[in-house]
């Protein structure tokens, strides 16, 4: 029996008026778990004439392209094709070209030279998108919640307008410096506006440039935040009977954001010794390169304490000005856990060594 999204019939479309850059993507996509497989067209009429011939999963479009360029080959794409998966892959670097694809239903945005630098995040990143159905989720980064594109959002410390579109809808948030301090959806603002979008499902959400003169009204970290709403939302719910898989999944979210709040951490890797094992993460966009580090990390100092006779590793820490970090290597997995640079460092092993016994409980 063939899983869902490892199915031979996917076929990925790629779209660029550079030869040589079509054989580079076509090389990375050669490695994706799910095997599809991969067309390569030079130019928009010959994409938008395969695609009307055959069935295709998924489209990647260069942006800048003589007579027909990819804004107007998504255009044609998303009134003819709904349900064809979209990334653009470009060397443009213009936020008003990553808010106009957005706006345009691009599932996924992602630069040339980053795609180099971080080619599995971006396999990651294609493989989930393959898989995925449209059901629910929000379009531009497929598998992620709006809890998570929030979170991500904050993460990166960039300073945003994230509009968020579900039907007849809209709203945004404010996010200044990765702190959110607006929100503004359905005739209500700040925290009350905040709670009513994290509870749409569904929907799109663009990148508009910053507002660094907005009035702050959110005063809350977005952790804080967000561990509220989903308590709210999970007591709103009030299943009767058997638990769904999505119910379940949802209650697991809410224990481990609220384990990572109450502990302090900036972010925890749940990495497995077996590289086909999925990598659990909360906290982070770099759960795929930290899980590798992890790995290597592990293997290195194991080594190297095998060679010292001095016994079995119990963790490995270090620390940079921005965070520390402490590895807590296991047989079954390991726990990467990031913490404040401020926090106490000779209290850091046991709070790691419970935050690891309390995440799978």
């Amino acid at each position: 029996m063939l899983l869902r999204g490892m199915e031979p019939s996917h076929k990925i479309l790629i779209l660029d008026d550079e030869a040589a850059w079509l054989e580079v993507s076509r090389e990375t996509l050669a490695q994706l778990p799910s095997k599809p497989e991969i067309r390569t067209v030079n130019s928009g009429t010959r994409a938008v004439a395969l695609l009307d011939a055959e069935p295709f999963r998924l489209l990647v479009c260069d942006l800048k392209m003589p007579k027909m360029d990819g804004l107007q080959v998504l255009t044609i794409v998303r009134r003819r094709f709904p349900e064809l998966r979209t990334v653009v892959l470009t060397g443009l670097e213009d936020e008003e070209f990553r808010s106009r694809t957005y706006a345009l239903g691009v599932d996924l945005f992602w630069l040339k030279g980053d795609m180099q630098q971080n080619p599995q995040m971006f396999l990651d990143c294609v493989e989930s998108l393959l898989g995925r159905d449209m059901e629910t989720g929000f379009r531009g980064i497929q598998s992620k919640s709006l809890m998570d594109i929030i979170q991500m959002e904050c993460l990166s410390r960039t300073s945003t307008v994230l509009r968020i579109t579900r039907g007849p809808l809209v709203a945004k948030l404010w996010i200044q410096e990765g702190e959110l301090i607006d929100a503004e959806a359905e005739g209500a603002r700040g925290e009350v506006a905040f709670r009513r979008i994290l509870a749409w499902k569904s929907g799109t959400f663009e990148n508009l440039p910053a507002e660094p003169k907005r009035e702050r009204t959110i005063l809350k970290s977005v952790n804080a935040l967000l561990l509220e709403s989903a308590q709210n939302i999970d007591e709103a719910a009030n299943p009767v009977g058997p638990e769904s898989t999505e119910q379940a999944d949802h209650r697991k979210t809410i224990w481990k954001l609220a384990l990572v709040a109450r502990e302090g951490a900036e972010f925890v890797v749940v990495t497995s010794p077996d590289r086909q094992n999925e990598v659990d993460a909360w906290g982070t966009q770099c759960a795929g390169q930290l899980s590798g580090w992890t790995r290597r990390v592990t293997e290195v100092a194991k080594r190297l304490s095998d060679r010292l006779e001095a016994g079995p590793l119990l963790y490995v820490a270090g620390s940079s000005l921005e965070r520390q970090v402490l590895l807590l290597p296991r047989d079954e997995k390991s726990y990467l856990v990031a913490w404040p640079p401020d926090a106490p460092p000779d209290q850091l092993f046991e709070k790691t060594k419970k935050l690891a016994a309390s995440w799978d409980s």
